[in-house]
């Protein structure tokens, strides 16, 4: 005896789901681990994914891991991945003391003592980029590949200065959502894709008891007689002996192309690569083009055509033209 069975009523057709969804969605098919590590008994947190080289990812000023959500996963099909929050930031620990460059690439190399990590890929954003290059300066047997990702007023203009210190204390002051959520827009060209999930983030480190101290301690680079000491300059970036590669982009906020000359001048053996249609944090913006070519470079040491229209790089050379602007780093 058969029995039919009801025919399934047809489902409205449900809305795509948006590429995005969440920052820990992102790591929802990714093994992972996220712990703190003791750092020169600084307790530092720190999200570990993948297997192949070690390669270290360096967040900007007042940021946190987060900042890679949308990558970590992406590269953790090829490399061992470490993503932190330095010193001072995040979720890690906020000594009072001065956070200058080499405080942070201390900071850094201590990471990578505790981690047991004798050689990494460096690849950071903003003043992570800062910190990833004085490292692979002082500490050359430490740094395989540079991957400097919008590093920012290289050119170490007092009014840029000025703007980031102001915009980032008015921020940290005043954890709001408006306050914040202009801060998180201006990394981004297209700001829509800030998230509330990522201001709500913000607002939650800005919050933390002590981080009005802590980023103050942080912006003392900003303050052009502390700076000196630190700032970028050809006679320690020419130290440089990794392969660098300079990411830039067509709208960021914290320098144009005339800076990314700068450094290629100063550099022993770098490349640019430049991002069209996107501001200060490409890799959140452009996900799929920044994985394929921190692959191609860390990998293979290749540099494809820039997808910018104003002014690419070609593999092993440099990018010419493209206009500058002034902005702050973050």
């Amino acid at each position: 005896m058969s029995h039919d069975l009801p025919e399934r009523p047809e489902l409205p057709e449900l809305p795509e789901l948006p590429e995005h969804i969440s920052i820990w969605g992102e790591l929802a098919d990714t093994d992972h681990e996220l712990r703190h590590v003791s750092v020169g008994g600084v307790r530092t947190r720190v999200l570990r994914a993948g297997s192949g080289p070690d390669l270290v990812l360096l967040h900007g000023t007042g940021g946190h891991l987060e900042a890679y959500a949308r990558d970590i996963a992406g590269l953790a099909q090829d490399f061992s991945v470490t993503a932190y929050d330095m010193v001072g930031h995040g979720w890690s620990d906020l000594p009072d003391r001065a956070y200058t460059t080499d405080v942070l690439c201390d900071h850094l190399i201590g990471l990578l003592d505790a981690l047991d990590i004798g050689t990494a890929h460096l690849s950071g954003e903003s003043l992570g980029g800062w910190v990833a290059a004085w490292a692979a300066a002082h500490h050359p047997e430490r740094v395989g590949r540079l991957v400097l990702n919008t590093p920012g007023n290289i050119a170490n203009k007092p009014e840029v200065m000025a703007r980031l210190r102001d915009s980032t204390l008015a921020a940290v002051r005043d954890p709001s959502d408006a306050t914040v959520r202009r801060r998180v827009e201006f990394l981004f060209h297209h700001t829509e894709m800030v998230t509330d999930e990522l201001v709500l983030l913000r607002r939650a480190v800005y919050g933390r008891p002590g981080f009005l101290r802590a980023i103050t301690n942080t912006l003392v680079l900003q303050d052009p007689e502390i700076r000196k000491d630190f700032a970028w300059d050809p006679g320690w970036v020419g130290k440089i002996g990794a392969q660098t590669l300079l990411l830039w982009t067509e709208h960021d906020p914290t320098g144009g192309l005339d800076e990314a000359a700068m450094l290629l001048d100063w550099l022993p053996d770098a490349r640019l690569y430049v991002i069209a249609d996107a501001g200060h944090w490409p890799q959140w913006e452009k996900p799929e083009e920044y994985l394929r070519v921190h692959r191609d470079f860390l990998l293979r040491g290749v540099v494809a055509s820039s997808g910018a229209a104003s002014g690419g790089a070609a593999s092993g050379g440099a990018a010419s033209g493209g206009a500058a602007s002034g902005g702050a780093a973050s």
